[in-house]
């Protein structure tokens, strides 16, 4: 249980520092808005495409020896960043950030599952998930208040603390665990897992392009449609790999579909505002991370009050009208932000709109998880859930690389002085700081109409069918 916590905690306090981070870690290194994405997504990158092969690779070679294996390079990774001395370079460490995690990430449950006996699963499951939720509401604010008083390389701590903890993680695993079967006869999808890594970067590095305003390019769509038909090669694998990471023939089921496609857009939305209002407060409107971090509280405050009232009716009355409910919810959340970022208020004004983000995904969250476990049979829902977790982190991924180039491209439309997200007291770079965030926000409004209105329709179908 110990190491199972740990090594969630590993992934949920860098996921949410990070955005708070960014700013300082683009002052400290010299690094452009699209370095600072890839910051961001060079950890999505790796994890989202990886995270099924992670999982399968557990079943394959031992659970115990892949998640401790994930562990261990998830920590190495992130000594890298801790001492990275260029963009590039933490670049490059965030990736390989993202496998270790892929290989520790499904071990965490999993382990979990195994090591207790069904009459205590339930229990045990509930404490991890407790200790996940106080680990994801103190991180920013931890990591807030040593970026508010320390000095200007104070970031690099955050990646630092992982030895520690990863380190104490191994030892639990390794002394506990005294069984760690294998399954010889399970095979590991490799081909897919590396063409969905080569796919999927080569879309988001096409869309993340627009750095000082400008629209794409043709090199850009050249990069863009070459991911494409690596996707493309990708689903030809699965549907013919003996052993695929994302078994095609469950996306026949309509219920399974709608669930997921849901999904990605709610969790797009989400992704987006919580990457770039962080630059917004600290870059331009010249906050302290402590006060941003605040920012986040309304999220770990509401999911945690209303999640489990929100399963517990999803199961009683169906997730399709929460879904619907909880969507509308955070269409209007972004919305209120939209309207309130001129302002420039963040007590009176943006804390309350980020508290109908938390409403609305309190309300989400757990309907989400039942509408893909009631859409397939009870031997697939392992599976239905891995796919479901690759596609919430795929849309992080798309978020951050699409946003990207609209905040680039609308800040430099704004004749803003500099590029988005830098610090830098300048009221012409405030004012196109805000008109490109709430370019973000309406468009994660929209996004969120969308998918409410394919919840609806997808509850409908499901329910004629």
């Amino acid at each position: 249980m110990v190491a199972a916590i740990l090594a969630s905690s590993l992934g949920f306090i860098d996921g949410s520092i990070v955005a708070i981070a960014l700013p300082a870690m683009r002052m400290s290194l010299g690094a452009s808005l699209v370095e600072a994405q890839w910051i961001s997504n060079a950890y999505m990158l790796t994890l989202s495409a990886l995270i099924l092969v992670g999982g399968a690779a557990g079943d394959r070679f031992g659970l115990a020896r892949v998640f401790g294996g994930g562990i261990a390079l998830f920590v190495i990774a992130s000594m890298a960043c801790a001492f990275a001395p260029t963009a590039n370079v933490l670049i490059g460490a965030r990736a390989i950030q993202g496998l270790g995690a892929a290989f520790m990430v499904p071990g965490s449950l999993a382990l979990i599952s195994r090591a207790y006996p069904k009459e205590e699963r339930g229990k045990a499951i509930g404490t991890w998930a407790a200790a996940a939720a106080v680990t994801a509401a103190l991180g920013p604010i931890i990591g807030g208040l040593a970026l508010t008083f320390g000095g200007p390389d104070v970031w690099r701590w955050i990646f630092a603390v992982n030895l520690p903890l990863g380190l104490l993680a191994l030892y639990f695993l390794y002394v506990k665990v005294e069984q760690d079967p294998s399954q010889p006869e399970r095979g590991v999808d490799i081909p897919g897992g590396l063409s969905a890594v080569i796919g999927l970067g080569l879309i988001a590095w096409s869309l993340s392009g627009a750095e000082h305003g400008e629209p794409a390019s043709k090199t850009a769509l050249i990069i863009g449609l070459s991911g494409v038909a690596m996707i493309l090669l990708f689903l030809r694998i699965e549907a013919r790999s003996p052993h695929p990471m994302m078994p095609l023939s469950l996306f026949k089921n309509i219920g399974f579909s709608i669930a997921n496609t849901a999904s990605f857009g709610i969790y797009f939305a989400f992704s987006a505002i919580l990457m770039y209002l962080p630059m917004v407060l600290i870059g331009g409107w010249g906050e302290s991370e402590i006060t941003t971090s605040a920012a986040y509280a309304p999220l770990s405050v509401f999911i945690a009050l209303l999640s489990g009232n929100a399963g517990k009716l999803a199961s009683r009355i169906g997730p399709t009208p929460l879904l619907v409910g909880g969507a509308l919810v955070l269409a209007t959340g972004y919305a209120a932000l939209a309207l309130v970022i001129p302002t420039q208020n963040f007590w009176g004004a943006v804390l309350p709109a980020m508290c109908l983000q938390g409403i609305g995904m309190g309300l989400v969250v757990a309907p989400l998880s039942t509408a893909v476990m009631n859409s397939v049979a009870t031997h697939a829902t392992g599976t239905a859930s891995g796919i479901n977790n690759a596609v919430i982190r795929m849309s992080s991924l798309i978020a951050v690389a699409v946003m990207g180039s609209v905040v680039a491209i609308s800040y430099g439309a704004a004749d803003g002085p500099a590029t988005f997200g830098e610090i830098l007291k300048d009221p012409g770079h405030t004012a196109a700081t805000n008109a490109a965030f709430i370019k973000v926000a309406w468009g994660a409004s929209a996004v969120c109409l969308v998918s409410a209105l394919i919840a609806a329709i997808g509850g409908r179908s499901a329910a004629r069918g």
